[in-house]
Formats: C-alpha cells, sequence, structure tokens
C-alpha cells in the first residue's frame, strides 16, 4: 500500500513511498505542513511550491530555509535598514500630498499632457510615497527612471535585477512589516497580481480554486436557505439609483459611469479612438455597485398577491466600487461576490431572514475556513446605504485587526416603498414589502490569509485547500 498525491490540472496519480510506523515524516519545500489543533492539519503552500495541500494525518518538520541558512538572504536582510517611524500627523500630512498629487497626476493625463512633461510629476509623487512607505517603492526602478526609460537601459537593468528575481520567493516577516507580509503572501504563493486596469487585480488559477471552495459550500447553503440563483444585468440606469435617496447617497462618489455607447476615431488624429459625441446617452448607466435597485425594479413585476412571498433571490456576480486606495482581495476595485435579496410580507420574515443568513455566514466561517467570527450589529453610521438595520460578522486578524468578513441588511420597507413594490394580503387590501439584502465576497480570502498565514508561507485549512494528500503509514511485518 502506497499515498496518492491528487494534484490538479492532471489526472496522473503521484506515489509517495511506503512509511514505517516508526519513522519520522519530514515534509521538503514542496508539501510543508502546519498543525492547527490538536486534530485539524493545515496544507501549505509556499515558494517553490506549487501546490497547496492539506492533511489530516500528517506532523510537520519545518525545513523552511531562513535567512540565517541562507547566506544571500542573510545579507539582504541585514542590509534593511528601518526608518524611524513618522508621527501621525506627518502621515495624515504625507497622504493628503499624495491623494493631491495623485489627483494633480490623473487630470493632467485626461487633458493630454506629453510624457516628458508628466515624469517630473510621477517622480514627486514616488519621492512622497517614498517619505510614507520606504518599501513600497523599488530603489533600482527609480535608479532606472532616472537615467532614461531607453531600451539599453532596461535591457541593464533585467541583467542587474536577475539575482533579486532569484530571492523572489522571500516574504517579509509580519513583525517587521505586516501589510507588506501580507502582499508577499499573494505574490509569492501565485493568489494573484495587479492587473492593467487601475484598482482592479488578476485573481490566478490558485487563488480561484480557493474561491471556488467557498463559492461551492456557500451556495449550497443559499438554496438551503430558501434562495434560487438568477442574474442581472451589470448596467444600471441612473435613474433607478436616484429612487431611493440614502442609497444615492451612499454610493454616488463610488460609481463608474458609462455615458456614451460607441467610439470614433478622433478627427483631428491626436487623440486616436473617443467618445463619439452622437453617441451620448439620455439615462448614463452605472456599472453596478451593487443590485437592490435592479432587483427590486423586476420585484414590482414578480409580486403580486401575498402568495408569491417570501421571494428570495442571489447572484454570483462582479461589482464595481471605484477605490482610491486598494488591496487585493481586501479591497479593490472589481471583486466577486454572492447577493441575496428578499422580499417578505412582514417586518418579522424580513427581520429573521437576515439574521439566519448571518448565521449562515458565520457557520461557513468557522467550518470551512476555520476562522472564529464575532457576530454583531452595526452603528447606525456604518450601516449599508438605505437599511434599516446591518448584521455582520467580523474576524480577528493576527495583527489585531477586525475585518468585516460578511453583512446582512434589514432594509426595512425603504426599497419596496421606493420602487411602488405592493401586495394584496389574505384580506385583500395592499401593503408595501419588508425586504433583506445580503453578501460576502473575495475578502473572505484575504481574511483566510491573514487568520492563517505565518513568514514561511500561505497556511490553508483542510476544507478549503485546493489539493488534499493523505499519507497513510504502513507498519513493517
Amino acid at each position: 500500500m502506497s499515498s496518492r498525491v491528487s494534484v490538479r490540472k492532471t489526472s496522473t496519480a503521484v506515489w509517495l513511498g511506503l512509511l514505517t510506523m516508526t519513522s519520522t515524516l519530514t515534509i521538503t519545500r514542496a508539501f510543508q505542513m502546519r498543525t492547527f489543533s490538536r486534530t485539524i492539519f493545515f496544507g501549505r503552500r509556499h515558494s517553490g511550491c506549487k501546490c497547496p495541500v492539506a492533511s489530516n494525518s500528517v506532523s510537520r518538520k519545518n525545513t523552511i530555509s531562513s535567512p540565517i541558512a541562507n547566506p544571500s538572504l542573510m545579507s539582504r536582510y541585514m542590509s534593511q535598514t528601518v526608518p524611524s517611524p513618522l508621527s501621525e500627523q506627518e502621515k495624515a500630512r504625507l497622504e493628503t500630498k499624495i491623494k493631491e498629487k495623485g489627483d494633480a497626476i490623473r487630470t493632467m493625463k485626461d487633458n493630454g499632457i506629453s510624457k516628458e512633461d508628466l515624469a517630473p510629476h510621477v517622480a514627486e509623487l514616488l519621492e512622497l510615497k517614498a517619505q510614507l512607505d520606504p518599501s513600497s517603492v523599488d530603489p533600482q526602478k527609480n535608479e532606472i527612471s532616472k537615467k532614461g526609460n531607453n531600451r539599453n537601459n532596461h535591457q541593464s537593468s533585467k541583467k542587474n535585477n536577475e539575482p533579486a528575481e532569484a530571492e523572489s520567493d522571500f516574504i517579509t516577516p509580519r513583525s517587521e512589516n505586516y501589510s507588506k507580509w501580507y502582499n508577499d503572501i499573494i505574490r509569492v504563493c501565485d493568489l494573484a497580481e495587479v492587473s492593467p486596469v487601475r484598482g482592479c487585480m488578476v485573481i490566478k488559477p490558485w487563488g480561484m480554486s480557493i474561491w471556488d471552495q467557498i463559492r461551492n459550500d456557500l451556495d449550497a447553503r443559499i438554496k438551503d436557505h430558501g434562495a434560487d440563483n438568477a442574474y442581472f444585468p451589470l448596467l444600471i440606469p441612473k435613474s433607478f439609483l436616484s429612487k431611493e435617496a440614502e442609497h444615492v447617497d451612499g454610493f454616488a462618489k463610488e460609481c463608474a459611469v458609462v455615458t456614451h455607447h460607441r467610439l470614433t476615431a478622433d478627427p483631428s488624429g491626436e487623440k486616436g479612438l473617443i467618445a463619439d459625441p452622437e453617441a451620448e446617452l439620455e439615462d448614463p448607466l452605472i456599472i453596478r455597485p451593487t443590485s437592490e435597485t435592479m432587483i427590486w425594479n423586476m420585484f414590482k413585476k414578480w409580486i403580486v398577491s401575498h402568495r408569491d412571498l417570501p421571494l428570495k433571490v442571489n447572484q454570483w456576480a462582479n461589482v464595481m466600487r471605484w477605490e482610491m486606495r486598494t488591496r487585493p482581495f481586501l479591497r479593490t476595485s472589481e471583486f466577486l461576490w454572492q447577493e441575496g435579496h428578499t422580499a417578505h410580507a412582514t417586518a418579522e420574515g424580513a427581520l429573521d431572514d437576515s439574521k439566519a443568513m448571518l448565521d449562515q455566514y458565520a457557520e461557513l466561517c468557522e467550518h470551512l475556513l476555520a476562522m472564529p467570527v464575532v457576530k454583531g450589529a452595526k452603528s447606525p453610521s456604518e450601516r449599508f446605504a438605505g437599511a434599516e438595520e446591518t448584521f455582520t460578522i467580523e474576524a480577528l486578524m493576527q495583527n489585531g485587526w477586525a475585518l468585516q468578513s460578511g453583512t446582512s441588511h434589514f432594509l426595512g420597507q425603504s426599497f419596496g416603498k421606493a420602487f411602488d413594490v405592493t401586495f394584496q394580503d389574505a384580506k385583500g387590501k395592499q401593503q408595501d414589502v419588508w425586504g433583506t439584502s445580503w453578501g460576502v465576497s473575495t475578502r473572505l480570502i484575504g481574511a483566510l490569509i491573514m487568520t492563517h498565514s505565518d513568514d514561511a508561507g500561505l497556511v490553508l485549512p483542510p476544507r478549503v485547500a485546493p489539493v488534499q494528500v493523505v499519507v497513510v503509514p504502513i507498519p513493517p511485518k
């Protein structure tokens, strides 16, 4: 007998060898394990390993290279200097300057400034960022930009960067810089990377496989909750958003707007393609920040009688909320999520539904992700725009952060009244509908990373690890 490793993307069975009961199993860089509790073992993915794995029967002997064991890493580690900490006032001043400079650069770009004229402003922005966080600026790239951005310099920089690339699996210790540690985990473990679109990320296959595991588990819970999957348009008329006053106030600054329905060549030939002036939309379209307005517009058509209630729908989709400062999985302009929307005949029915779904989210985090959460209600200033009550689950990260990991909203009758959604009750009277909405997003992946991972790499609970490894020791005869 022997143990088999099932690796994604191939049907080939990889056989580990025979192990005696008395032998000590050392998992090398290819498969590193970590004990979470007495009975649960976690799969690890780190530099040099292309498969996050999980095991329920393997203990771990850590053999990961450290800066002390590796002279090149040691010299790099020792050469890093820790700048003196900035005061809160200095940080606030620099953040304000960075924002103002960034806005100014974007305005210059929109006005068609040349790259040569823009370069000094970009250099000034980078200098401000370096003052706020020296680790955010690559000194080698700055040196190259000073010399010029020609082909020869680019070729020489590639040669000079080869040693750095060889050490690109280095993960910043959490105690040194927690934010950089988080970004290093995502980069080294190949979960996601920055896209060409500002504020958006590319979720790579390994990151997507984790989301698939979460989605599959949650989708079954949503169906057990009584909701059916549906899909609604990505584009929402601006007039829909204007119908619910609190809702539009809450999302107005985050909306991306489509104003034209086609492009045309610039007659002057200077700007290439431009929005066709003759193709301007009468009612501009919003790329959905959330779908309440679109869904309640459809509820008006679907709900007539009390027999149509409760009505529960869910959609798996992407949404767009324009963000100034982004971080992979935790806060990006575009992200993946599920959003459930329900309509009820009574306030009690809607309130019970929103609380029941919050319980499902908490159970998902604790059972699938091995991530304890605290359930509670948001303060009035933190409630979802247009909601009477917002319930939340908060997960505690290793650095002391409380991370909002899922929300469920009791909407009252606000959206029902805004979209004139009524039903005929058992006595024949017209009544306004009560509503809820609830959702979780790919932020759960960020919470998962910060809950379980360490300075050696990514750690995943067995139930969510995309690849499972079972090692069966065979005693000698």
